[in-house]
């Protein structure tokens, strides 16, 4: 697996090496010894998967407790996938990073704990697995606002996508409660 160090630390994308022949294709999607190599140890402690169609928009969603980091593989179709870095100390804190991952490209994305995450679906369907470090804690969920204009994201849109009411009711990044974790970098 090939893994590819971003601009904003952390983040890391991922691509498999993908075997084929006239039978189909095969690839590891997951294996820990491998992505330690990478330098990444995160243990994964539940799965996630959501079938969307095309404009949809899910996120930025965090948890300001049991911060989770996740690993996203798009199984089929195409999204635009987005994370905004959530670490106050971190000299890339309120900077975002965006990708196309695809059942075509194979890409994966790794995103450490604090990170805000959300994805646009740019096919008729999409179906996203992603794992997670930590339960989802609906308690602790928060939610910035796809189109806050201090983000400033640049979302592969024409015309306005369907978002959720609880996305829609996101708070600005300048008003978001931010994750408790985050004191942990200031050492």
């Amino acid at each position: 697996m090939k893994a590819t160090f971003v601009d904003i630390p952390g983040i890391v994308l991922l691509e498999p090496k993908v075997f084929s022949d006239d039978r189909g294709s095969f690839f590891e999607s997951y294996n820990r010894k491998t992505l330690a190599e990478a330098g990444i140890a995160t243990e994964f402690v539940q799965d996630n998967q959501a079938t969307s169609r095309r404009a949809v928009l899910r996120g930025l969603h965090y948890q300001v407790k049991h911060a989770q980091a996740k690993l996203i593989r798009v199984l089929k179709g195409e999204i635009y996938d987005v994370a905004v870095d959530l670490r106050r100390f971190s000299p890339t804190f309120g900077k975002w990073y965006g990708v196309t991952l695809s059942e075509e490209n194979m890409l994966q994305l790794y995103l450490p704990a604090d990170f805000a995450h959300g994805y646009l679906v740019l096919s008729e369907t999409a179906e996203v697995l992603y794992k997670a470090s930590d339960f989802w804690a609906p308690e602790h969920e928060r939610c910035i606002l796809w189109n806050d204009p201090d983000l400033a994201i640049s979302w592969p849109l024409s015309g306005q996508p369907i978002v959720s009411e609880k996305d829609a009711l996101g708070k600005r990044f300048c008003h978001a409660d931010l994750p408790v974790e985050i004191e942990r970098i200031a050492r």
